[in-house]
């Protein structure tokens, strides 16, 4: 498909360089032949797991979030390192955070959690044939994982409680395949 739109980067400097992300202030020509500054966070991106068991329920986490100062209901996840394989990290996560290896691993695909100033694309899989192992969380790393059903996890978006878009989005993908009978 060709695009209808555009802007080309002229110009690009990093004005921080952090574990985390990059940021870069940049000068883009538009389609009308005129620039504008652009500011673009630069992120290795995530990897998300939706843990679903035989009995309807999901395995979600609380943690809390700094940025946001409060806990959240989350799906397990991490942030990738440069260069690593979305699909591996996925997997390491289901273990780290819910203790939980997985038979089989299903895509629910990829999207972009912020397009206006940021570069992070997370990956989501289901996880189905889980199996207990033993959590292992990194050192500033702190969370409870905890079964909900699936039932009440999509109530809990729908009424507005659950805030973290990978988790509304791996919520409603899941149950979406499951009504279609497609999982």
């Amino acid at each position: 498909m060709d695009a209808a739109h555009f802007e080309k980067t002229l110009t690009s400097e990093v004005l921080f360089e952090g574990r985390v992300v990059t940021l870069t202030k940049d000068t883009a020509l538009l389609e009308n032949g005129k620039t504008a500054t652009r500011e673009v966070v630069h992120h290795h991106g995530g990897a998300c797991i939706v843990p679903y068991f035989e009995d309807g329920t999901i395995c979600m986490v609380r943690q809390f979030r700094y940025a946001m100062q409060q806990e959240l209901w989350e799906l397990p996840a991490g942030k990738l390192e440069k260069g690593e394989d979305p699909f591996e990290a996925a997997k390491r996560e289901l273990e780290e955070e819910c203790g939980l290896t997985a038979d089989k691993y299903t895509s629910l695909g990829e999207f972009y959690p912020t397009v206006g100033y940021d570069t992070e694309i997370i990956y989501t899989w289901v996880a189905t044939g889980l199996h207990e192992t033993r959590m292992h969380l990194d050192t500033d790393e702190f969370l409870t994982p905890d079964r909900v059903p699936l039932t009440q996890a999509y109530e809990m978006v729908m009424r507005g409680e659950i805030k973290d878009g990978k988790t509304i989005a791996g919520v409603l993908k899941l149950k979406a395949l499951l009504d279609e009978g497609k999982l």
